[in-house]
């Protein structure tokens, strides 16, 4: 069995098939799916999506930092009043982007570390975005870091060092998608030395398809070519790193 931790399923990208899609992934053995939400706009079609499919997919709550802006308090109540229902098994997708733009640096730092402080009130894990942004992103969780704070950097791709500061944080995990199979990333050549054994699997659906889909649309069932580079570059089986994955997705998202 295998578990994506992180495709957004609810995006109008599915709209034509969805109901194939979702087939599709589990007729590969892709049997749990995590929905990260993104902005206010996201969270009906995530629920809805979730509601359709209970025991399968699963949704979490908060605000993408490329939906952070000048102004924030507003969409934050909405964050808060509906991580507080109890339906949601991760805050996320939150965490800071500098790729696109930095003029609201300051304005994600504190929306991050909002939610880090929900998370660790609910004792929910959290879903890291972190793009351009590693020294900015881990100073923060290294800072709010205590007992109840786990959670996992999604689309993880940085380098061996930065891994390694990740995993000294106990109850983090790295989450592994597509770009482990592009020749030119060079994560394949980072996993071998960090190893599977604190890893989980993602797609990032639709976003980030895997070789040799890359460029395509990508969905969940694409997990086992994923599972397979990272197989291949830890120098394990791809039934072993089904097992430690879904072991560690279980542990971190709990019910």
């Amino acid at each position: 069995m295998f578990i994506d931790t992180h495709a957004h399923l609810y995006g109008r990208q599915f709209d034509g098939d969805r109901e194939e899609m979702l087939a599709r992934a589990l007729a590969a053995g892709v049997e749990r799916l995590y929905l990260p939400n993104i902005d206010r706009d996201s969270i009906d079609g995530m629920n809805a999506l979730a509601a359709a499919h209970p025991g399968r997919c699963f949704p979490m709550m908060g605000l993408h930092p490329c939906s952070v802006g000048e102004h924030n308090d507003e969409v934050m109540a909405v964050m808060e009043r509906e991580l507080r229902t109890g339906r949601y098994f991760a805050v996320g997708e939150i965490g800071i982007d500098l790729y696109w733009d930095k003029t609201w640096l300051g304005q994600q730092q504190e929306v991050f570390r909002q939610h880090i402080r929900w998370a660790k009130e609910l004792r929910l894990p959290i879903v890291i975005h972190c793009r351009n942004s590693f020294e900015e992103t881990i100073a923060i969780v290294e800072e709010e870091k205590d007992e109840h704070l786990r959670g996992v950097f999604h689309c993880f791709g940085g380098t061996v060092e930065e891994g390694r500061r990740i995993l000294a944080l106990d109850g983090f995990v790295l989450g592994i998608g597509g770009v482990i199979t592009y020749p030119k990333s060079g994560l394949a050549q980072v996993m071998s030395e960090l190893g599977p054994e604190r890893c989980v699997l993602e797609t990032d659906a639709p976003y980030l398809a895997p070789v040799p889909h890359r460029g395509k649309r990508n969905e969940s069932a694409y997990i086992p070519l994923v599972a397979a580079e990272l197989a291949k570059a830890t120098g394990r089986s791809v039934e072993e790193i089904a097992r430690i994955t879904t072991a560690n997705a279980t542990n971190l998202f709990g019910r």
